[in-house]
């Protein structure tokens, strides 16, 4: 059947909030784990006999398989049926959460959390291409609103709850909660959701096995590149250089393989078109920013103030708050002012977000920390929304499955990218603030020598007279050591707020999207 308007207009017998309200409970739950897990670590590597670096796995193996499954979304949904790839992956998914609860050693969770991520790579996608398709063009802004709630909101609640819920119960219920939440959405998504009736046309489409053997190579490849590289000095290990190097041969080799197949299983043509392309290029911009700061500033409060894992989700948890609220003011705002100026205020208020948290210092109050992290979920709200629909704007709806696929798989990829840079730099930038510092621990430095004999002066009257000067020595290095330390997270922030700023420039290079005619939104 050719492509005819009326499935463009087409729009589905249930109502698009309770289409919503069906996916964002699985959109949310699939989130909430990317991050959940972080802080549960510790806790995990004690409890199955494991080192935490070990440990480490359970979030690596997730963020693989999850990466392979985001762009084979579009294929998977023509060939299988949408609604039908859905509910798959939600009861995969919450199967999956039991096992990794019942996990007895490291490799079963690590299994467990691979079937995880298998179950959870569709899952989101599927669930933007369904909310875009449900709702009329000129609310396609409300709907991204819905889906923000949980993109964007739950990787920063998802610390806060990980931690409450390892300290007052165990690790394994943060699993354990996703079970109620995925039978709700598997019930809720088998009433009201349905396929389009263009999705029908395309199950004649063959595997193509060598497609996805060179992207599961490349993206496996890429994320343990991302997530060991630090840990292993970057190329100084051979087998990270081998990693990368097989990522880089096997992702020429993808790029070909798709624009050559007569049944792809990835549409890469999507990025002829220009709003697509400069979005995906926002985007992942925007996600290094969101989870290298939600990675960073954890580290900070815990290593470098003392607080407690569960505090410091705390003193964050209002920036998932200032997202959730301002969402809502945003989605109505989409299509009264122009989604170009939305955008540019949005990276403006996250390049000052970062600026501020910048000016930290170790005598920083927790009100300095709250705020910047107000004005970043805000900031956030302000870009997703109109990023998004922005982005899929000029697309037909026949393409918008694969499209989110894409889009969705940048995200990840540009938060890995996020994380690792964020862990990389402070490590260097701790060291090369520390050997230009340590150069004026010298007796002729009058700074030096005054910090030395305080501290001489005080262990002497509270402790032992002999041991007093190396002890002496010993504290002042250690001050040295918490300022570079210090440094190097003030140097991350302030390169995340460039890297926003960077940002403000590719906007303008968005086609405008035209208004929807009246007549239109009538029909809806």
């Amino acid at each position: 059947m050719p492509d005819g308007a009326h499935h463009e207009d087409w729009h589905p017998r249930h109502n698009p909030w309770f289409i919503a309200l069906a996916v964002m409970m699985a959109v949310f739950m699939e989130v909430l784990d990317t991050s959940i897990a972080n802080i549960a670590l510790p806790h995990i590597a004690g409890s199955l006999s494991a080192t935490t670096d070990e440990a480490t796995w359970v979030l690596t193996s997730y963020l693989v398989s999850n990466a392979i499954i985001l762009p084979m979304t579009g294929w998977l949904g023509n060939y299988f049926g949408r609604k039908r790839v859905l509910l798959s992956c939600v009861v995969l998914f919450t199967f999956a959460s039991v096992l990794c609860g019942l996990a007895w050693n490291l490799p079963t969770l690590i299994l467990a959390r691979i079937f995880q991520g298998i179950g959870g790579g569709a899952m989101v996608p599927i669930a933007q291409a369904v909310l875009l398709e449900s709702f009329p063009v000129n609310k396609r802004g409300v709907a991204m609103a819905a889906f923000a709630m949980g993109v964007v909101v739950a990787p920063i609640l998802g610390p806060t709850l990980g931690g409450w819920i390892t300290d007052n119960y165990s690790w394994r219920w943060i699993f354990y909660i996703n079970v109620p939440f995925g039978i709700a959405a598997v019930f809720l998504q088998q009433w009201l959701v349905e396929d389009p009736p263009y999705i029908k046309r395309n199950r004649a489409a063959t595997i193509d096995f060598i497609g996805f053997a060179l992207l599961a190579i490349w993206l496996a490849t890429l994320q343990i590149t991302l997530d060991k590289g630090q840990e292993e000095d970057w190329f100084q290990s051979n087998w990270i250089c081998w990693l990368a190097v097989i990522s880089v041969f096997s992702l020429i080799g993808f790029i070909m393989r798709e624009f050559t197949a007569e049944h792809p299983l990835v549409d890469l043509r999507v990025f002829k078109n220009r709003n697509f392309a400069v979005g995906v290029l926002l985007m992942l911009s925007l996600a290094a920013i969101l989870y290298g700061t939600t990675a960073e500033l954890p580290l900070f409060l815990q290593t470098l103030m003392g607080y407690p894992a569960l505090q410091s989700g705390y003193a964050m948890s209002p920036r998932g708050i200032a997202a959730f609220v301002t969402t809502f003011i945003v989605g109505r705002l989409v299509g009264r002012i122009r989604m170009r100026w939305m955008l540019c205020f949005g990276f403006a208020m996250l390049a000052e977000s970062s600026f501020m948290l910048s000016d930290i210092t170790l005598q920083v109050s927790q009100m300095r920390v709250i705020w910047p992290s107000v004005v970043n979920g805000i900031a956030i709200s302000f870009i997703f929304v109109p990023l998004t629909t922005t982005t899929m704007s000029q697309l037909r709806q026949q393409q918008i499955g694969n499209a989110t696929g894409l889009f969705n798989l940048v995200r990840n990829l540009g938060g890995s990218i996020g994380i690792a840079f964020v862990t990389t730099m402070l490590a260097r930038g701790a060291q090369a603030h520390q050997a230009l510092m340590v150069g004026h621990l010298t007796p002729t430095d009058p700074v030096f020598r005054q910090q030395l004999a305080a501290a001489d002066a005080l262990l002497v009257r509270h402790g032992d007279p002999v041991r007093a000067t190396s002890q002496a020595y010993s504290l002042v290095y250690n001050t040295l050591d918490h300022q570079a330390h210090l440094w190097a997270f003030v140097d991350n922030f302030r390169l995340f707020g460039l890297l926003a700023l960077c940002g403000i420039p590719l906007i303008f290079l968005f086609k405008r999207i035209k208004r929807v005619p009246a007549r239109v939104m009538e029909m809806h």
